[in-house]
C-alpha cells in the first residue's frame, strides 16, 4: 500500500539497503571467505551422512541374510557363497576361514586359539574402522562451524565500531550493515554445527549396533571353527523348539 501512494506520488519506493547480500558485499572478501569454508562444511557434513547412512542401512540389510541364510549351510564355505561379494560379513568369514588354514600349522594349541581369535578381532576391526570413516569430520564440523561463525561476528562488530568511530555518532545507516553481517554469520555457524551435531551422535549410535552384531557374529564365527562345525547359534534351534513346543501341546491335550 505504501509503495503504491509513494508510487502514485510521483516518488521511487526506499530500497532495502541491508538485506543478506548487501551485509556480504559490506562484508568484503573475509566474510565471503567464511561463508564459503561454512558451505564447504556444511555440504561435507550432509554428504557423509547421507553415505554413511546407506552404507549402514546395506551392512543390516545383509544381516538377515546371515540369520536366514548363512548358518543353514552345511559349512562355512558353502554359507559364504550366499553372502554378497565384499559385504562385511563375508570378510569376516574369508578371514576366518584364512585364519582356520593357518591355525592347524600352530603347536602350542592355547596360543593357536588366541591367535584365531585375535585374526578375526582384527578383521572386526578393520570394519568398524571403516565405518566410522568420516565421523571425525562431523565433529569436528560439530565443534568449530559455531567458531567461524563467531569470527565473522568479531569481525562485523569490529567494522561497526569503526563506522562508529568514523562517523563520530551511532548512527543506524552506519553500524546497521556490519551488525547485520556479525548476525547472520553467528545464524550461519550455528546452523551448520547443530546437524553435524546430531548427524554425528545419530550415526555413531547405529555404528554401535552394527558393532554389537559383528562381534556376536565373530563369536559365533570362532565357536564354529574351534568346535569343527558342532557349534552353531541358537536360533537354528529355535524353530525345531518351538516347532516341538508345538507337537507336545496337542498330545497333551489328548491325553487331557
Amino acid at each position: 500500500m505504501l509503495i503504491d501512494i509513494l508510487a502514485a506520488a510521483g516518488g521511487e519506493a526506499p530500497q532495502n539497503q541491508f538485506g543478506f547480500m548487501e551485509a556480504m558485499e559490506q562484508g568484503g572478501a573475509i566474510a565471503w571467505a567464511i561463508l564459503g569454508v561454512m558451505i564447504i562444511m556444511s555440504v561435507g557434513s550432509f554428504y557423509i551422512l547421507i553415505t554413511k547412512l546407506l552404507e549402514q542401512n546395506k551392512i543390516m540389510n545383509q544381516y538377515k541374510a546371515v540369520r536366514s541364510s548363512f548358518w543353514r549351510a552345511g559349512s562355512l564355505s558353502e554359507g559364504a557363497s550366499k553372502l554378497e561379494k565384499n559385504s562385511a560379513w563375508r570378510q569376516l568369514v574369508d578371514d576366518g576361514l584364512a585364519a582356520e588354514a593357518q591355525h592347524a600349522k600352530m603347536t602350542d594349541s592355547l596360543e593357536a586359539h588366541d591367535w584365531l581369535h585375535g585374526s578375526l578381532a582384527r578383521s572386526e576391526a578393520a570394519i568398524n574402522s571403516k565405518l566410522a570413516g568420516g565421523l571425525p569430520f562431523l565433529a569436528t564440523v560439530g565443534a568449530t562451524a559455531p567458531f567461524v561463525g563467531l569470527l565473522g561476528t568479531v569481525i562485523g562488530i569490529y567494522r561497526a565500531m569503526i563506522g562508529i568511530a568514523i562517523a563520530g555518532s551511532a548512527q543506524i545507516d552506519k553500524v546497521a550493515g556490519p551488525v547485520g553481517e556479525a548476525l547472520i554469520m553467528t545464524a550461519i555457524g550455528l546452523l551448520v554445527a547443530v546437524p553435524a551435531v546430531l548427524a554425528y551422535n545419530w550415526l555413531q549410535s547405529r555404528n554401535r549396533r552394527i558393532s554389537e552384531l559383528l562381534n556376536g557374529f565373530s563369536t559365533d564365527l570362532l565357536a564354529n571353527i574351534t568346535s569343527r562345525g558342532a557349534v552353531k547359534p541358537a536360533v537354528l534351534t529355535a524353530p525345531s523348539t518351538q516347532q516341538a513346543a508345538k507337537t507336545t501341546a496337542p498330545a497333551a491335550a489328548t491325553k487331557a
